[in-house]
């Protein structure tokens, strides 16, 4: 069993008009699909821009992959991919033009980078588009651009926020089929969502954050028996354990 770390965070702060993230703990495995969910402002966000090297912490050390991501953190970001709810692509590019350019950033051998590109075109049924520029693209295509980018240096964990934002049913699908396909290659993948069917579906691990901590974490079958109410799905798992966590914090503030 392999019980490496992908991603260790330990008493990880960050505060701005109040605390966004307070005193965090989080592990994932590598090789794990591990979907973090929290309601809007629990820290989600903030939490992934630290690890991806985004923003500076004010408290707080993450690992990744082993390196020190605020001692080393050239290193750190070689090995993680970040991939938004709002794709950020140059819009005067076509898709293989665009991966191009983010494999020769990374320092990818051209034809390896090559290689890479047109399978990812590929995979990701951007095709019939690989030679068309960007910026006619609907959100949904931009954002498989945005995934293919982030993936083009085969990165050994990639961070998605809200992935799925924007795409139709067949284009989820391609995309969740790509991340599984690099989960069993042994990528480990952290994602935020709010539909969580997909974090019921696809995750081998569910953190909850609410008001910048993480309140419960297990596999769905987990967090359903440490849930308070007779529930069935992840969603109203979600909603019970947020509200008692909440319950909770409330009353510790009261003390």
């Amino acid at each position: 069993m392999n019980t490496a770390l992908a991603l260790e965070i330990s008493g990880l702060r960050k505060t701005f008009d109040r605390p966004a993230v307070d005193g965090l703990n989080l592990r994932v495995k590598a090789g794990e699909f591990y979907a973090l969910l929290g309601p809007n402002g629990a820290g989600k966000t903030t939490t992934l821009r630290m690890v991806a090297g985004l923003l500076q912490p004010d408290e707080g050390s993450i690992s990744v992959c082993g390196t020190n991501a605020l001692v080393d953190p050239l290193d750190a970001k070689r090995k993680v991919a970040w991939v938004s709810d709002e794709p950020m692509i140059y819009e005067k590019l076509t898709p293989l033009e665009y991966l191009e350019f983010i494999s020769g950033l990374w320092g990818v051998e051209p034809s390896v980078g090559e290689a890479r590109s047109l399978e990812l075109v590929k995979w990701l049924g951007l095709a019939p588009h690989a030679m068309e520029r960007c910026g006619g693209f609907s959100k949904g295509m931009r954002q498989k651009v945005a995934l293919a980018g982030a993936l083009v240096h085969e990165p050994e964990l990639i961070i998605l926020d809200e992935p799925l934002t924007g795409l139709d049913a067949g284009s989820a699908r391609q995309v969740k089929d790509v991340l599984l396909s690099k989960v069993r290659q042994g990528t480990t993948i952290i994602m935020t969502t709010h539909i969580l069917e997909v974090a019921e579906r696809m995750a081998e691990r569910i953190g909850v954050i609410a008001d910048g901590r993480l309140v419960a974490e297990g596999t769905f079958e987990e967090l359903r028996q440490r849930s308070t109410k007779e529930t069935s799905t992840l969603e109203e798992v979600f909603l019970d354990i947020v509200e008692s966590g909440q319950d909770a914090l409330f009353e510790s503030l009261a003390a």
